[in-house]
């Protein structure tokens, strides 16, 4: 069984990455493998990584509420290039009234700030139809 494969990414000028880092270490202990593309991504990067490194989900954090511009991009540069199968999960600081418009944009789960790491590990195994250790 293959491990999910999971692409941490940092978009904007966001310079801040403790709590990336921290879900990334959670996943990897969930056994996930976990490629972390450091700060300062565009959304073509993120994607093109993503396409690259052939992964499940990608999990975008951000911190400097430039959220609306940058998460949508990822959603759509991933319909563009015929991988809208790529499971999508943001966090960071978004403000409430964000999520539902994140949401129909095609993030699939927001994960705000004191968000328990096994929550996360959770929704992403049970979307991709996962047990323990990797897809079915």
């Amino acid at each position: 069984m293959r491990p999910i494969r999971v692409l941490i990414a940092k978009p904007g000028l966001d310079g801040h990455d403790r709590g990336a880092k921290v879900v990334a270490q959670a996943l990897r202990d969930a056994g996930m493998e976990v490629i972390y593309t450091g700060l300062r991504q565009t959304p073509e990067q993120i994607v093109n990584a993503a396409l690259q490194e052939d992964v499940q989900v990608i999990g975008l954090s951000i911190l400097s509420g430039a959220h609306l511009e940058l998460f949508p991009p990822v959603v759509q540069l991933l319909r563009e290039k015929g991988a809208s199968d790529i499971l999508v999960i943001g966090g960071g600081i978004i403000p409430e009234e964000d999520i539902p418009l994140l949401e129909q944009a095609g993030i699939a789960r927001i994960f705000g700030p004191g968000t328990p790491t096994g929550d996360i590990v959770a929704f992403i195994r049970e979307r991709l139809g996962a047990g323990e250790g990797g897809t079915n």
